[in-house]
């Protein structure tokens, strides 16, 4: 009789709630387990977050239909760029899409290449067929929860960045984002600049918009 175990996709689901019930009880070691917690999914990624501007609007003037039509589209357009520069998507919510990278160059150059192929789809259509685009990237240690989900203060920055400070067309970065792709070197990154936000959202120190042509 075979002693293997069969795992479920929840697996790491499972391992974090039992450690979380166990963090609640009286008395428990909360450093203790949260070092466990770490040890076991915390890993360093690169985190976008991206958003359909004025998405909330169409759907409200122009209905639900209308609504799946741009998803469609969003999603036809932008999930191949993504897979080319390595990105693995977590999760749709809405008009947003969660994906983290390994590579914080790829990342950044994954957005420019989203941001011009929306750029040439928009092209001689109305505004209402438009696909307007907002990115928000993080950069660092997160725990990374299987292929569900993320968690950390670069995640929680890059979603504010992306979901409610970046306009249509605008990639925004955080300090350590921005920091880790010039540690890299410039190599395919000409043309492209930073400059630094008044204001960096909670969980960042800084927060830099990209500089970059269409």
């Amino acid at each position: 009789m075979s002693n293997r175990h069969r795992v479920g996709q929840g697996a790491s689901e499972d391992r974090l709630e039992s450690l979380i019930k166990a963090r609640l009880e009286p008395g428990a070691d909360k450093k203790l387990i949260d070092e466990r917690i770490w040890d076991l999914f915390g890993e360093d990624w690169s985190v976008m977050f991206t958003d359909l501007s004025g998405f909330s609007r169409q759907v409200a003037e122009f209905g639900i239909i209308h609504f799946l039509q741009t998803i469609f589209e969003a999603e036809r357009l932008l999930l191949p760029i993504i897979e080319d520069h390595d990105g693995i998507l977590l999760k749709t919510e809405g008009d947003s899409f969660l994906v983290i990278f390994r590579n914080p160059r790829k990342a950044l150059l994954c957005s420019v290449a989203m941001q011009r192929r929306l750029a040439d789809y928009n092209k001689g259509k109305g505004d209402t067929e438009k696909v307007l685009l907002c990115v928000g990237l993080g950069q660092g240690r997160v725990l990374r929860i299987g292929d569900a989900d993320v968690f950390g203060s670069e995640v929680n920055a890059a979603s504010k960045l992306g979901e409610d400070r970046a306009k249509a067309w605008e990639i925004l970065v955080t300090g350590a984002m921005r920091d880790a792709i010039l540690a890299a070197g410039s190599q395919g990154l000409e043309g492209l600049g930073f400059q630094e936000l008044p204001e960096p959202p909670a969980g960042a120190d800084r927060a830099y918009k990209v500089d970059y042509r269409l």
